[in-house]
C-alpha cells in the first residue's frame, strides 16, 4: 500500500547494552539511520527508555515492530497513524507476552474485528466472566497492564501520549 504516515516508537525499557542494537534495527526498518535520545527508566534499574516520532511509508510501524520482536528484556510500543487509504495500528511487546497488534481508527481507538467478538461470545457461551476475559484479551489488556508502570515511570520526561483528544 502506498502513502506516507507518521507514528511513534516508544521503547519503555531496554538494557543499556541493547540500546545501539535497537537503534540499528529500528533504523533499518525505517530505511534510514536514527539516533535516539535515551533516558534512564526509573521503573527498572539499569534500563533505558526513549520515544521517537517517525515518518514513513504505510507499513513502517509493522516493520519496526517486526524488527524488534522477540528481543529478550525489551518492552516497546509502536503506533502508526491511519491515512485516507489505510488503517492505523498499535503494536505492544513485552518479554513475557510477546507481540500484540490492534488496528486503530482515526481517533486512536482500537478496533476489534467482528469475527474476534463473535469468537469471544462463542467461547464464553453464557459465562459473563469468560466473555469479560476474552474481550480483555482482544483489547490487549494484559500488555497494557504490564506496560503501564513503565509509562508512568516516565512522567516528567518528554512524553507523546498514545491517545488523541478530539
Amino acid at each position: 500500500m502506498n502513502g506516507t504516515t507518521t507514528g511513534v516508537l516508544y521503547v519503555h525499557s531496554s538494557p543499556r547494552a541493547l540500546c545501539p542494537h535497537v537503534e540499528w534495527a529500528a533504523g533499518r526498518a525505517m530505511s534510514r539511520a536514527v539516533n535516539f535520545s535515551w533516558l534512564d527508566q526509573p521503573a527498572l534499574d539499569g534500563s533505558r527508555r526513549t520515544e521517537f516520532t517517525w515518518t514513513g511509508q504505510v507499513g513502517t510501524g509493522a516493520a519496526i515492530a517486526s524488527a524488534l520482536r522477540g528481543w529478550e528484556h525489551l518492552r516497546y510500543e509502536v503506533t502508526e497513524e491511519p491515512t485516507a487509504q489505510s488503517d492505523g495500528g498499535r503494536w505492544m511487546h513485552t518479554p513475557d507476552l510477546g507481540v500484540f497488534f490492534a488496528q486503530t481508527d482515526v481517533s486512536g481507538n482500537m478496533v476489534v474485528p467482528e469475527d474476534r467478538v463473535r469468537y469471544a461470545m462463542e467461547v464464553a457461551g453464557s459465562n459473563a466472566l469468560e466473555l469479560h476475559r476474552e474481550l480483555r484479551l482482544a483489547l490487549g489488556q494484559a500488555w497494557d497492564d504490564e506496560l503501564e508502570p513503565f509509562r508512568h515511570a516516565a512522567e516528567g520526561n518528554p512524553v507523546v501520549w498514545l491517545h488523541r483528544v478530539g
